[in-house]
């Protein structure tokens, strides 16, 4: 594994508020990573701390073999498309590319234009005027375009329907294919973007839940049904993340230990099926989320 950014024991503090703790990762080179948690996990957070845009408050960023912050041959290697991008006023969608051809040194003019035929964009048209939706494109399009070596997506599909969407899932990885470099693309879609990653970083509260490759992840984390004191009894012998029972039967997810597979769970007296990415994420999630208050409850007895 070749590293194209780590992180080792970064913490981020905003006066009283904690938006990264210990977190130590690796980004590899030539893969595609999603960055994935909630909102104000501090996924934002540590793509500003890879790009330089700040400076952690304990712990070493590195990104290229070098720290990021005001290092022009590092940063000049990195596109980074920000959620809810901005250009100044004057800008018409053209500018934009044209000024990103200046600042990237891998800019493909061709896939540009071929990119903005796909999504329909005027090239003339002020960005100040464009949809919301027409606004995510182009920042699509110059990530894309700048062939990066480190290419970072920030909810990159904000206002984008579900045909421009899979438009820019398709054409990333049919250019990723061609043109191999670093992706970290960050958001909550994790269903549409699952069949592209190859590791997933999973957030929460600051802290990192889950970072590993997709392919072994396929193979450990399982969702069994059944009698509740057979899952119980299955579910004591692994990682039980979440679970659900309604009268004497259990649905509950776990991550396998030792080996085990799904054959174990069948051997177990248990139905069982694959955990897609998605039900993972929201099962570790919850596995961590803080206990209710008993305010919060009382409001979930009401609304239930």
């Amino acid at each position: 594994m070749t590293a194209v950014a780590t992180l080792d024991d970064v913490t981020m503090r905003f006066r009283e508020h904690t938006a990264l703790e210990g977190v130590t990762t690796v980004i590899e080179r030539d893969s595609i990573t999603g960055l994935l948690g909630r909102n104000g996990a501090g996924k934002t957070t540590l793509m500003q701390l890879l790009t330089g845009h700040r400076v952690p408050s304990g712990g070493r960023v590195e990104v290229f073999g070098a720290r990021p912050f005001e290092n022009d041959d590092v940063l000049r290697r990195i596109c980074f498309i920000k959620e809810g991008q901005r250009y100044p006023d004057h800008f018409r969608v053209r500018d934009a590319l044209t000024a990103a051809a200046m600042v990237f040194p891998e800019w493909d003019a061709g896939l540009a234009e071929s990119l903005l035929r796909d999504f329909d964009l005027p090239a003339r048209r002020p960005i100040k005027k464009l949809s919301r939706g027409m606004n995510s494109a182009v920042g699509i399009i110059i990530g894309l375009a700048s062939r990066a070596p480190m290419t970072l997506f920030d909810e990159p599909y904000l206002g984008l329907d579900a045909v421009a969407r899979r438009l820019f899932y398709d054409r990333l990885l049919a250019d990723y294919a061609e043109h191999p470099r670093t992706v970290v693309l960050s958001t909550h879609l994790i269903e549409e973007i699952a069949s592209l990653l190859e590791r997933v970083l999973l957030i929460d509260r600051g802290r990192v839940l889950l970072d590993a490759d997709v392919e072994s992840l396929r193979g450990t984390a399982l969702t069994v049904t059944g009698p509740r004191d057979r899952v119980t009894a299955f579910a004591g012998h692994h990682e039980l993340l979440h679970s659900e029972s309604l009268g004497g039967h259990s649905r509950a997810v776990v991550r396998l230990r030792g080996g085990a597979t799904g054959a174990d769970a069948g051997d177990a007296g248990l139905s069982w099926e694959a955990t897609s990415l998605q039900q993972l994420v929201v099962a570790m999630s919850l596995h961590t989320a803080p206990a209710p208050t008993r305010a919060t409850e009382h409001l979930e007895e009401v609304t239930r």
